[in-house]
């Protein structure tokens, strides 16, 4: 049986060039799922200045509008044997509008394309992605700009830590989610572990050398992450244990490798309770793929 029976994909509907609908229906075709559309509208600010008679029939005929471009939509998907339902409504609040979606409907996967905002804008406002990565209760899937609908290759990203710690349940939930990708995708399944020795995890000890702990300690996470890909049946020649900053390690490896899905952790721990939250929210403007955070 697919993971996914109910899918989420939140859309602006001004934005009709978007892959987004392509993409989710091409995954609810794989899956099997049902796919619902919902089409938030953020509030238009100029219409403010009109009266409020000609304020409300400008509302309902821009509504309208993209209503009936939708409806279109569904009937096209309707059409390739997706079963959708479609919904175009305004929103004050993106970000809680959105949540209050995935209340009502508890689908398992909630789909958007990815908002890219600049760094002068993030450094001031949350972006809308990010809120959503750390609110969202589902897997959140963050639609790159792949030319491809359906996926080819998928990454799992994982941290490889001590056995019990809270990296290990979430590891086996992100290669869970990616496996179940894959297989519903016909694509190829990797794993990936970005290796990090930065100076604060190695402290003198016992008069060994920088040189001795940094070989050791990157052992040891080698054979955590080996022993982790031999749990799950990852073939040789496609385990890869890279060593750089997560964020650059993992962008270059997603573009020389034609990667479709980075899937991800929306909250890790490494060291002292370090969050990975942010190694995934920077990712999504440095990735040319996709991102599935769990």
């Amino acid at each position: 049986m697919s993971q996914y029976q109910r899918l989420l994909l939140i859309i602006n509907p001004a934005l009709r060039q978007s892959p987004a609908i392509n993409h989710a229906a091409a995954l609810a075709k794989a899956s099997g799922a049902n796919l619902h559309i919902a089409a938030l509208i953020p509030s238009f600010k100029l219409l403010s200045l009109l009266e409020e008679g000609d304020r409300d029939q400008a509302r309902e005929v821009y509504r309208r509008d993209h209503e009936d471009w939708l409806k279109a939509q569904a009937h096209t998907l309707r059409g390739r044997g997706i079963e959708v339902t479609t919904q175009v409504t305004w929103a004050d609040d993106l970000s809680q509008d959105i949540l209050d979606h995935v209340t009502q409907l508890q689908p398992d996967l909630l789909l958007k394309e990815v908002q890219h905002e600049s760094v002068l804008k993030r450094a001031f406002f949350t972006p809308l992605d990010w809120r959503l990565l750390r609110q969202c209760p589902i897997p959140v899937y963050l639609i790159g700009a792949s030319s491809f609908a359906l996926p080819r290759k998928v990454v799992a990203a994982v941290e490889v830590s001590d056995t019990g710690s809270p990296d290990e349940a979430l590891n086996d939930r992100i290669i869970e989610q990616a496996c179940g990708l894959a297989l519903q995708c016909d694509a190829e399944l990797h794993l990936l572990y970005a290796c990090d020795i930065s100076a604060a995890f190695l402290a003198d000890m016992g008069g060994l050398t920088l040189a001795d702990l940094t070989k050791s300690l990157r052992r040891d996470l080698e054979k955590s992450f080996l022993h982790l890909a031999s749990r799950y049946g990852v073939g040789s020649d496609r385990r890869h244990f890279i060593q750089g900053h997560p964020v650059t390690a993992l962008s270059d490896f997603a573009s020389e490798h034609q990667v479709d899905v980075i899937v991800m952790g929306k909250v890790q721990s490494h060291g002292v309770d370090k969050l990975l939250g942010s190694t995934t929210e920077h990712i999504l403007y440095q990735v040319p793929c996709s991102v599935l955070a769990v």
